[in-house]
């Protein structure tokens, strides 16, 4: 999938990605509107996992330039997101952090089955302050052990994907009931890493889309968290 094909790559292989997301949501938007009712200008209301709020404020700036189309963003946890559609909330279009809950808003006839796309593949990685002292390439997620760190953050795993896996990531590491008192939770992945970069936390469990936006900007360092520590995030648009 998209994001998977860059990892490892630089700037280069990020806009071309970006590139990517844009031609691959109008397409889905150019779904949501019929063509034969399709006024000069539109407002589209996006719901969107707290991991894109970057780019995709960047790419709805620039779909609405190339479309005239206004796109109103609202994110945070896919969960969360799916509860509000649940309860009457009005969105076009839904971009989840991954495939079940786009299916549970199918399922109960909240969204068309049958534009459910994958659009990306997202990472898990374990992100700590750029001057922090710690190994993470040698030590991964052992660091969390060292006692100078005093809280970890993590997404609520009860409705944010990229909790559900650094939980997963954690026990299967053997550490949980070891850092278990030490953890603190963001209500979606963007604020588990504001508590890091904020510095209420010395690390964090943290999408590889916020990481790699830290890195750039000389604010942090990561580790990404091996695929058989914690399973990929296949994420899903639906209308």
């Amino acid at each position: 999938m998209l994001m998977s094909a860059i990892e490892g790559m630089g700037l280069r292989a990020i806009s071309l990605w970006k590139a990517s997301v844009v031609a691959l949501l109008a397409s889905i938007l150019a779904l949501s509107i019929p063509c034969a009712s399709r006024p000069a200008s539109v407002e589209l209301s996006v719901a969107a996992a707290a991991d894109l709020s970057s780019a995709l404020k960047q790419l709805a700036a620039n779909y609405e330039q190339r479309t005239g189309v206004h796109l109103k963003l609202s994110f945070g946890s896919s969960g969360m997101l799916t509860q509000e559609l649940q309860n009457g909330a009005s969105f076009d279009v839904f971009l989840s952090a991954d495939m079940d809950y786009p299916r549970q808003l199918v399922a109960a006839g909240l969204a068309e089955g049958d534009t459910l796309t994958q659009y990306a593949r997202g990472k898990l990685v374990l992100w700590t302050p750029s001057d922090w002292h710690l190994d993470l390439q040698h030590d991964g997620m052992n660091v969390l052990l060292d006692p100078s760190v005093k809280k970890v953050a993590i997404a609520n795993p009860q409705h944010a994907p990229y909790g559900r896996i650094a939980m997963a990531a954690l026990k299967h590491s053997g550490l949980y009931d070891r850092i278990k008192d030490r953890l603190v939770m963001g209500e979606n992945v963007a604020q588990a890493a504001q508590f890091v970069e904020s510095g209420n936390a010395q690390a964090g469990f943290v999408a590889l889309a916020h990481a790699r936006a830290l890195e750039m900007s000389g604010k942090g360092k990561y580790w990404i968290i091996p695929a058989d520590d914690c399973p990929l995030l296949d994420q899903g648009a639906i209308i």
